[in-house]
């Protein structure tokens, strides 16, 4: 069916306007419309984050936050090996990755905690700091208090490890020596420490596809305002 020049001329206007509404710049837009629409996409992208990382295998099978063994630990494979051992660094490696998808679902709450308090400055800042500036600002308001919650957590899962529970008593007194990062002085300290490295990755990648798809975010407001970064 063709369209007749005077449906063109009634469509362009709106069409137009349609397009205009994301044709903004920041400076365009309202504190409030800059800082809801931040918040519906750190919203949506920590709570994602969480369920990946939390859901099975969830640091296991991503390539991109999955634990190591600590290096000392992966630097004696070769003599682990020729004991027979090596399926011991294995089986501690499949339990890190558990242990970190234990714990991350306790991450959610703090996350949400954190957007609810920012402020305009806060939600101007991370608009125009760059690809890093939602994991710095999560980082900044989150890692002490979730790094508590987390090392339990982790602990639990870690002790059933005989290799862990002896690379603690190993590693006890490298620390006070300056040999070993304090972190790296046991297990869970280590796993804890990548649990939150990967969980802040994970909400990174979030914010890219946010800013490379604002439309396809789910929501006209996330739109609106990551459109204007554009």
């Amino acid at each position: 069916m063709s369209i007749s020049r005077r449906s063109i001329a009634l469509l362009l206007p709106l069409t137009l306007a349609a397009a205009s509404a994301y044709a903004l710049s920041l400076a365009d837009l309202s504190n409030q419309d800059a800082s809801g629409g931040l918040k519906a996409a750190l919203e949506k992208g920590s709570t994602l984050a969480v369920s990946k990382l939390g859901a099975e295998n969830g640091f296991l099978n991503n390539d991109k936050v999955r634990i190591p063994l600590p290096k000392i630990l992966e630097q004696a494979r070769p003599l682990l090996k020729m004991t027979g051992k090596s399926q011991q660094l294995d089986d501690l490696v499949v339990q890190m990755n558990h242990a970190a998808e234990a714990a991350v679902p306790m991450a959610k709450p703090l996350l949400l905690d954190a957007v609810k308090s920012m402020s305009i400055t806060d939600a101007k800042n991370i608009l125009t700091g760059g690809e890093t500036s939602v994991t710095d600002f999560f980082r900044e308001k989150t890692s002490p208090k979730l790094a508590v919650q987390f090392l339990p957590i982790v602990k639990k899962v870690t002790d059933r490890s005989d290799l862990a529970n002896k690379y603690n008593t190993a590693m006890a007194m490298a620390p006070k020596l300056g040999v070993l990062a304090k972190e790296q002085a046991t297990v869970e300290g280590y796993v804890t420490q990548r649990a939150l490295d990967g969980l802040y990755t994970m909400i990174g990648e979030e914010e890219k596809a946010i800013r490379a798809d604002p439309l396809g975010a789910g929501s006209k407001l996330i739109g609106k305002v990551f459109g204007a970064l554009k």
